[in-house]
């Protein structure tokens, strides 16, 4: 890119045209040398850009080892799920011994598999249903299982039944005489409890697997449908990981097979009642909008503080003068800071082909097949090495591009040559301007 830096004056014509390969140095900054950038400085400008995504994308691998790690894949309880949370271990045993399970995707769908006589089990792990869901769900059958239930859905299923935190250990004692809590005879470590007030009591609600005076396991009842609603506290009653521990099979068979028809229903966000769901305004805290109202404020009177004028413009004409040379030697460095020879060359080219029409007195019209023929013929030079020189060839690296550069300086001072021999002579190399003495 040497000759292209200094060779690129206002006036590339009067360049000293000694033939190709010959250094076009007019006044080069030999401090500043063109380098074509390798593979090891790319690497070294861009490390900076380099090490924060590699950090991006380790970081992402971590997130999703981590994800991957803390929960198995499918959906927990889920009747297709082989995973350790899923519930298929289950599910393939009821079908073994002829029970129907349809798997409901949502609540449309659970109501019409429903039909009064089938078992429905539900776990509502994010607590999606509301209180008029629940409600037509436990009038639409007649048996009703509950897996981990909301608070949401104990106080419309079951009023009187509340929450008391998790067993301290295995359960043994059955406590109730239910069929299949009966049958089952103890539960694994971890169960989650409840307790049964006085009133739920005496509506008919009893608690199965009790843990000292802390809770039942289990809880059975009415609900205000006739219903009978069985309350399970945790999923690791139906999960393939752990229903083989203790009773835990017996009971979740006893209770999802109690009919010959089973639901499976886990609802999905689509189950949600857009209708109940807060606004963005019961949500937000009270201190938002007014704090937003005098932000917006602030940025107004701050933008107009700012912005204010203290008179009318001034138009001022400073004395500052670019010399030619000056412009085309910082341009030239860019083009070899980024490789760019192709777009070097075409400016090298379009000033030689744009000097070489005016000379040879031709129209501004004319192309650059017009100014080859004219050239050829003024210099005696073959039309097709000119058109190469002007039009096709592309310098590979930056010695090509020295030497093409020579080669359109030559040509150039061998059309003027050719019309006045006095106009060939050398310009003043000491002029940083690169203007004509």
């Amino acid at each position: 890119m040497r000759a292209l830096i200094d060779g690129s004056s206002a006036n590339p014509a009067t360049a000293d045209a000694s033939g190709p390969g010959t250094d076009l140095d007019v006044g080069g900054d030999a401090s500043a040398p063109a380098v074509t950038p390798t593979v090891r400085a790319f690497l070294r400008r861009s490390r900076t850009w380099i090490v924060i995504a590699a950090v991006l994308v380790l970081g992402a691998l971590i997130v999703m080892a981590i994800q991957g790690g803390a929960r198995a894949p499918g959906a927990p309880l889920a009747a297709d799920n082989p995973a350790p949370a899923g519930a298929k271990a289950l599910v393939e045993v009821l079908r073994d011994h002829g029970v129907v399970v349809t798997e409901a995707r949502s609540f449309d769908a659970a109501l019409d598999a429903a039909d009064g006589t089938a078992t429905v089990l539900v776990y509502d792990e994010y607590a999606i249903l509301d209180d008029r869901r629940l409600t037509e769900l436990s009038e639409a059958t007649d048996r009703l299982i509950l897996v981990e239930p909301g608070f949401t859905a104990l106080e419309t299923l079951a009023p009187g039944v509340r929450f008391a935190g998790a067993a301290s250990g295995p359960i043994d004692e059955v406590a109730c005489d239910l069929g299949p809590a009966v049958r089952a005879g103890s539960l694994s470590d971890g169960q989650r409890l409840v307790t049964v007030d006085d009133e739920a009591a005496d509506a008919g609600w009893q608690g199965c697997f009790r843990d000292g005076d802390f809770g039942f396991a289990v809880a059975s009842g009415p609900t205000a449908g006739g219903a009978e609603l069985t309350i399970v506290g945790l999923t690791s009653v139906f999960a393939n990981e752990t229903i083989t521990e203790a009773g835990n099979a017996a009971l979740a068979i006893g209770l999802t097979g109690a009919s010959d028809e089973l639901v499976w229903y886990l609802p999905g966000p689509g189950d949600a009642d857009a209708a109940d769901a807060p606004s963005l305004a019961e949500l937000t805290p009270g201190w938002v909008s007014p704090v937003m109202v005098l932000a917006f404020v602030v940025v107004i009177v701050a933008g107009v503080w700012q912005g204010r004028r203290f008179g009318p413009l001034v138009v001022e004409r400073l004395p500052v003068h670019v010399p030619a040379g000056e412009t085309s030697r910082g341009r030239a460095r860019l083009y070899a800071r980024t490789s760019a020879r192709t777009h070097a060359v075409d400016q090298l080219r379009i000033g030689a082909v744009v000097r070489i029409a005016r000379v040879l007195r031709l129209p501004r019209s004319a192309g650059v097949d017009e100014v080859t023929d004219a050239a050829a013929r003024a210099t005696g030079r073959d039309g097709a090495s000119v058109h190469r020189l002007l039009a096709d060839d592309l310098p590979a690296d930056d010695r090509a591009l020295v030497d093409l550069a020579a080669g359109l300086a030559e040509l150039e001072a061998a059309v003027q040559r050719s019309l006045d021999p006095r106009s060939a002579e050398p310009t003043d190399r000491d002029d940083p301007t690169g203007r004509r003495p």
